[in-house]
């Protein structure tokens, strides 16, 4: 097999014109524009996003609008009350497909501030819904002009944050001369959008593109429009909900699919609020992102990855948050596996990283995408989502028994097997390596995927090809458990006992090439193109005892290490050691915490009977989430936790992210000491005093629903009819 040769990885090629340098939703550190401020707020429900400002505004020019699969349907929506912006009274988000915004006018020419009151009432979910009410507080009538500015660029999400194309001149305006629409339409070469602005009652008159009403407000006086606004994405209609707040809204005479499936879900009771209160916002984000899908004839549940620029499929991701979220059942599992296996690679293509047995990394449905500018249809730039998958398919059937699913992608699993033997081994040195041969490809591969996610101690960026650790972790936990499968309901013995012989030869030889004895020993990053250790010391190690390749006498060492103040902050473990030239507390994979990365490694260090050290990491993280609305975010700054009070945000953090939102969920499996085991569970808690009494409802396994009670040491399971 050909590769690109040895280079360093740099951030991605230019891409052809229209679209300028840079690569905005995968391996970037990415800046959130001051011009939406520090309370930006956010709502959203699936594929689709609402971003404003703390007024619920989006300027023209912002980073800000409606988002629905990577295109922007909404670039401006700008409300004036009597020709000024209104003062700002308070916002936030409500749950997380709506947010309220409170509002009063400013200082007027015959009208003194604070006399109109406003409230916005914002929901997502199938287009946007928003109701505005103004209230007059005077006691004269009042008459004044209420405007909202409307505009829809049709953007593609990869140009958000760089420079945009100017599509004006596509962009088709047919509005509604009575005031109660606005459509604006785009076309190109069969990519078809548009967004409607429906308005009940119709505007007095409108200006460009400009609703107007022109309202005669009388002392104590109400009034209110609704707006619809619903989508055209390439041929499918798109109509919003109208909804209330927190409500469990009806449709087509039945609960919908999010709120049912929320519903489903474990329910929590616990002597710690901050247990019960993490948990519920961990389940409530993970709704949010909750994706329905129709592959192969049959309706599945994936999660997207991260708000704001991440609501689309991603392989590494989906399939963590999956594994994470199994104590709150299998569905997203089961999702996530059929919708992998649906686009797994069965040829090459250079410009798409996509070669034989493979599976993607990301799905893009935007215009740049579509038209074949970008290589995310999807792309392929992982060399771990193929074991992952592997990892997470044999973790379903542990906890559900579903032999018919494993009998419906048992070829899709023997392609991946090829895969990581035919192709993720590049060099036949019996490591997965990764190096992009695509134009626009990822230069990183793993999950550090930032430019210089992968350095020397002495920041170094390695050459590639790469194979770095925790890869190699996966690649050893996928062969034993894909042994596992072949053992049993593939009745492939041959099979099996060849994939033992590889894992033990791959553990040899891991052990041996990555283990180094510097500072006190620890396993290096990875082996760069010239097969040198890449030294610097960082959290994948505990991927490692997650993966189980780490022999006993060593995992204390780890232990030891990934508890250091080097490593630990108190907060969390940090991507990256103090003592490496790259520590950065606020680099992407330099220094900062990740709650996904101290979930694994959390499990890991119970799995080798370290519980006092994965509590440790686990109360720090519950303690951060309790600093930031009882949600944990993609990623915080590595500062020590005697630096501040409370964590110090990472600055351009997705908020939600799936697979931060699920690391609670796999922290409550870690504390239970909760595993599946031929068809029944194993309980063997080690739960913080500090946490109490935790009980667990509606357990999902083996086709049935469990209750789990633990107090510390002690628990115990029983059925529920």
């Amino acid at each position: 097999m050909t590769t690109t040769g040895r280079r360093r990885p740099t951030p991605a090629d230019p891409s052809p014109e229209p679209v300028t340098d840079g690569q905005v939703p995968s391996g970037t550190d990415r800046d959130l524009p001051p011009e939406l401020g520090p309370d930006a707020v956010g709502v959203l429900d699936g594929l689709t996003f609402m971003l404003s400002d703390a007024s619920g505004d989006v300027p023209a020019g912002s980073i800000g609008g409606l988002i629905h699969e990577d295109t922007r349907f909404l670039s401006r929506w700008q409300l004036l009350l009597g020709g000024a912006r209104p003062l700002l009274l308070g916002s936030s988000s409500v749950d997380p497909y709506s947010a309220a915004f409170f509002l009063a006018n400013p200082e007027l020419p015959d009208l003194p501030a604070n006399r109109v009151g406003i409230r916005r009432q914002r929901f997502v979910g199938e287009g946007m819904f928003e109701r505005i009410s103004v209230q007059c507080f005077t006691n004269q009538r009042v008459p004044i002009e209420l405007r909202l500015g409307v505009d829809a660029d049709f953007a593609d999400l990869f140009e958000i944050k760089e420079q945009l194309r100017d599509r004006s001149a596509q962009i088709v305006r047919d509005h509604a001369t009575d005031g109660s629409r606005l459509r604006f339409g785009y076309d190109n070469e069969g990519f078809t959008v548009a967004t409607e602005v429906r308005a009940i009652p119709p505007a007095s008159r409108l200006d460009g593109d400009d609703l107007v009403w022109d309202l005669v407000l009388h002392p104590g006086e109400s009034w209110q429009v609704e707006l619809h606004v619903p989508l055209r994405y390439v041929n499918i209609d798109i109509v919003p909900t109208r909804r209330e707040f927190g409500e469990v809204f009806e449709v087509d005479g039945g609960t919908d699919p999010a709120s049912r499936w929320q519903t489903s879900r474990p329910d929590v009771h616990a002597d710690a609020d901050l247990v019960c209160d993490v948990y519920h916002q961990s389940i409530a984000d993970l709704v949010s992102m909750r994706v329905e899908k129709e592959v192969s004839g049959q309706r599945v549940v994936i999660v997207a990855a991260g708000l704001p620029w991440f609501l689309t499929l991603f392989g590494r991701d989906s399939v963590i948050t999956a594994y994470q979220a199994m104590i709150a059942g299998p569905e997203l599992a089961h999702g996530t596996l059929r919708t992998l296996a649906a686009h797994q690679a069965t040829d090459s293509d250079a410009f798409t990283d996509r070669e034989p047995g493979k599976m993607p990394h990301e799905h893009r449905s935007g215009e740049l995408t579509r038209l074949g500018v970008k290589p995310h249809n999807p792309y392929y730039g992982s060399a771990d989502t193929t074991q992952l998958w592997l990892v997470l398919l044999s973790e379903y059937w542990r906890w559900t028994g579903d032999e018919q699913l494993l009998h419906e992608v048992r070829d899709n699993a023997y392609a991946a097997l090829r895969w990581i033997d035919e192709y993720g081994d590049r060099d036949r040195d019996g490591y997965v390596e990764y190096a992009t041969r695509s134009t626009q490809g990822l230069g990183n591969q793993c999950w550090r995927d930032s430019w210089n996610g992968v350095q020397s101690a002495d920041g170094a960026i390695p050459v590639l090809p790469i194979a770095t650790c925790e890869i190699q972790g996966y690649t050893y936990d996928a062969k034993l458990r894909l042994a596992e499968l072949a053992d049993g309901p593939y009745a492939d013995p041959a099979l099996a006992r060849r994939l033992r012989d590889d894992a033990a030869d791959l553990a040899d030889r891991f052990n041996r090439d990555f283990w180094l004895d510097d500072r006190g020993g620890y396993y290096a990053l990875g082996l760069d193109g010239d097969k040198r250790p890449i030294d610097a010391m960082t959290s994948n190690m505990g991927h490692l005892l997650w993966s189980g390749i780490v022999p006993a006498e060593r995992a204390g060492v780890l232990a030891r290490q990934l508890m250091s103040d080097q490593l630990f902050s108190g907060w969390g473990v940090r991507t990256l050691s103090t003592g490496d030239r790259g520590y950065n507390p606020i680099g992407y994979h330099l220094g900062t915490v990740w709650p996904h990365d101290n979930s694994l490694i959390a499990y890991g260090l119970s799995r080798y009977g370290f519980r006092a050290e994965a509590n440790r990491i686990i109360e720090a993280m519950m303690d951060a989430a309790r600093h930031s609305d009882n949600r944990l975010p993609e990623a915080f700054s590595g500062y020590d936790r005697s630096f501040g009070r409370v964590p110090v945000p990472y600055p351009t953090a997705c908020n939600p992210q799936a697979w931060a939102s699920a690391a609670p969920l796999l922290f409550l499996r870690t504390m239970f000491g909760l595993e599946p085991s031929d068809g029944r569970f194993v309980l063997d808690p080690a739960v913080p005093e500090r946490f109490g009494r935790i009980q667990l409802s509606r357990v999902q396994g083996f086709g049935q629903c469990w209750e789990v009670e633990v107090n510390r040491d002690q628990g115990h399971l029983r059925l529920v009819p």
